[in-house]
């Protein structure tokens, strides 16, 4: 089973989804299963992981509603407040559904690198594996020391990072990414997805020569049996549309044997969202 191990679903308004600006104006609208559909099919890809984009208790029963309704989509990562006095009861009622494989907080918004090294939200991380649930970690590279040291803190949690952690592709920066994202070779409980790398670059000028040292650096500090790839749409269309998207890291595993790409195109994927 070929598997997006990162995608968005929404139906758009401008009050819920204030972050897309009229810089952003071409996700501006709804994104739906009868949209994402085709793509996957058209490209390959027999099934997705969705992915919150609010903060909501709300949007993660609409995700796992969609989920429901339609069978391609085989997991959810939602989100809950993982410092809620409550959310032990929140995750045994939301967990009922099959379909949450995982949750997620948008860290990278937070303005204390350190967010994730509070009490009340370790808190929130130690309830987690009583429910099977993975935890998506997205950050910048700034951030990626404090994911390190919570990722120690529960070597049993499965993490895994979003994003390559968004590097900053379009300036080129990467010493303070290779070093903070290196140390994680040695931490088996965090994979990596390889995904958003094109909103990260010059959306209007990149190249697929723009991800290769990423790419490089990903694959030695986590190897072909901790990464899994994923689109970002609709995000992904601000730089790439489906098909462009996923070209890129065709090319570059083009020379990689067939049970590592069947590893980093759906089997890790299957292994760590939907076989828990």
């Amino acid at each position: 089973m070929k598997i997006d191990a990162h995608q968005h679903f929404w139906k758009y308004n401008p009050e819920e989804y204030s972050w897309i600006t009229d810089e952003l104006m071409v996700i501006k609208r709804d994104f739906l299963p009868q949209h994402l559909q085709p793509l996957l099919k058209a490209n390959g890809y027999d099934s997705c992981i969705a992915v919150q984009a609010r903060q909501s208790i709300e949007e993660t029963n609409w995700l796992l509603n969609l989920a429901n309704e339609n069978s391609f989509i085989k997991g959810v990562v939602g989100w809950v407040d993982l410092r809620s006095n409550i959310l032990e009861q929140t995750l045994e009622e939301l967990a009922e559904n099959k379909k949450l494989v995982g949750v997620r907080h948008v860290v990278q918004d937070e303005p204390d690198n350190d967010f994730m090294l509070r009490q009340d939200f370790k808190n929130g991380i130690a309830l987690l594996e009583k429910f099977s649930l993975t935890y998506d970690i997205l950050v910048f590279p700034k951030q990626l020391s404090a994911a390190i040291e919570l990722a120690k803190t529960f070597p049993n949690q499965p993490f895994v990072i979003d994003h390559i952690a968004k590097p900053d592709i379009k300036s080129g920066r990467t010493e303070e990414w290779k070093k903070n994202i290196r140390p994680f070779k040695d931490l088996d409980n965090v994979k990596c997805k390889i995904s958003g790398m094109v909103t990260e670059a010059d959306w209007a000028n990149w190249s697929s020569s723009d991800f290769t040292p990423y790419l490089d650096v990903i694959v030695e500090t986590f190897s072909t049996k901790r990464i899994m790839y994923g689109s970002d749409w609709p995000v992904c269309l601000l730089a790439a549309d489906y098909a462009k998207m996923s070209k890129i890291t065709k090319e570059y595993f083009a020379a990689f044997s067939q049970t590592e790409q069947d590893d980093i195109y759906g089997k890790n994927c299957e292994r760590f969202y939907l076989n828990r």
